[in-house]
């Protein structure tokens, strides 16, 4: 449940350097409208305290003793999907900035971040919202996109050359008789080969197999 506009967000901090949860609690406690509800340094501790407490917030380090985060992260959110969890690690890599994201993670901070752009995120995963840290950004993004690029190719790994190529001139605007030109076929063979391959895409009309091409951004195949 969203906090009031009056109540404090209370917090619980994980994580394993009892200094860095020091410094925290020393923050939060120091601005207004944060309550620190308790301190973890594990993941089965700070899943534990989550389901006792139910604080609006988790500030969640990465890498702790017993596992990942991401994994009490998970964990967190399946047994309350109202608690809102904030990742604070010192790592940006891709694999857990994804894993952070896919696990429910309201937030993706560095702990390079300020103190007023660490209370803002607080501020903003209590009322619903999501920060992703800049540098984490991009991380996120070249993952996905990656992954967009996998799918397309397995999509059109069912796909012939000869069809691969159709479905290029196709999303190139070509007509059938063009088509046959390029491909040194009949009007009427092309005819029949992309009323196969709508059908093999489960597609009724050419305009939807062009803009299915286009987004996956498919290029004419060499001979």
């Amino acid at each position: 449940m969203t906090p009031s506009t009056t109540d404090p967000i209370r917090v619980l901090i994980v994580d394993d350097h009892h200094v860095v949860r020091l410094g925290l609690r020393s923050l939060l406690s120091h601005t207004s409208g944060f309550r620190v509800v308790g301190e973890a340094g594990s993941v089965a501790e700070s899943v534990q305290l989550a389901a006792q407490l139910t604080p609006d917030v988790v500030l969640m380090d990465i890498r702790l003793p017993d596992g990942s985060g991401v994994d009490a992260c998970r964990r967190i959110k399946q047994e309350n999907e109202d608690i809102r969890v904030v990742m604070l690690t010192s790592y940006s890599d891709e694999e857990a900035i994804v894993g952070s994201v896919m696990a429910g993670a309201s937030g993706y901070l560095l702990k390079q971040a300020d103190a007023e752009r660490l209370t803002q995120a607080i501020r903003d995963a209590a009322s619903g919202a999501s920060t992703l840290d800049p540098r984490a950004t991009g991380a996120l993004l070249s993952q996905f996109r990656e992954l967009s690029a996998k799918q397309a190719e397995a999509e059109l790994a069912g796909l012939t050359d000869r069809e691969r190529r159709m479905l290029a001139l196709i999303a190139e605007g070509y007509t059938n008789r063009a088509i046959g030109e390029v491909l040194h076929l009949s009007e009427k063979t092309v005819r029949n080969h992309v009323s196969q391959l709508l059908r093999k895409l489960g597609f009724q009309r050419r305009s939807q197999a062009a803009a299915w091409a286009g987004e996956r951004r498919l290029q004419l195949p060499p001979e």
